[in-house]
Formats: structure tokens, C-alpha cells, sequence
């Protein structure tokens, strides 16, 4: 027999009949599954709000270090300021 036939004879039996009793059944399963998946998708986006708001929390306790420094170019010397732009020096003989 080819799988098409199957198909055929699957097609000509008749579906099981429930009761309404049964469908109840079924629908209040249904709905009480449907209520736990939307209860743990609250959950996970509370979880990832609070995740994220103790981490803001934890960074936030530590201070910002900021580093000045200042050049002196009269010397010729080159160096990065506090941008990272590069500041090239001029000797007093270039002047």
C-alpha cells in the first residue's frame, strides 16, 4: 500500500466523538495551561528587569577615574591629549 492510500483511509474514518463533558475537560486543561505560560512569561520579564537593575546598581557603586595630565610641547615632545587627539610638539628652532 503507498503512503497516499494511507492517507486515503485516514481521511474516510470518522473522528472520535466526544461528549461535551470531555470538551470541558479539555478546554479547562487548555485554559489552566495557558494561565502557568503567561504566569512564567511575567515572571522571566521580571526577573530580567530586576537582573538588569542590580547590575546598573552594582556598577554604579564605583567611582568614575578621570587622569589629567599636562604636557609641556615647548620641548618638542608629541603626545596623545586626554581626547586622543596626537598633539605634535614643535622645537624653538622650528619657530
Amino acid at each position: 500500500m503507498s503512503d497516499f492510500e494511507d492517507l486515503k483511509i485516514l481521511d474516510n474514518e470518522e473522528p472520535e466523538m466526544m461528549t461535551v463533558a470531555q470538551h470541558e475537560k479539555e478546554m479547562t486543561r487548555m485554559e489552566t495551561a495557558n494561565k502557568r505560560w503567561f504566569i512564567f512569561a511575567v515572571v522571566l520579564a521580571v526577573m530580567l528587569f530586576v537582573s538588569n537593575a542590580a547590575w546598573v546598581i552594582y556598577e554604579n557603586q564605583f567611582q568614575d577615574v578621570t587622569i589629567t595630565q599636562d604636557a609641556d610641547t615647548t620641548d618638542g615632545s608629541n603626545y596623545l591629549n586626554a581626547t586622543g587627539e596626537f598633539i605634535n610638539g614643535t622645537r624653538e628652532s622650528d619657530n
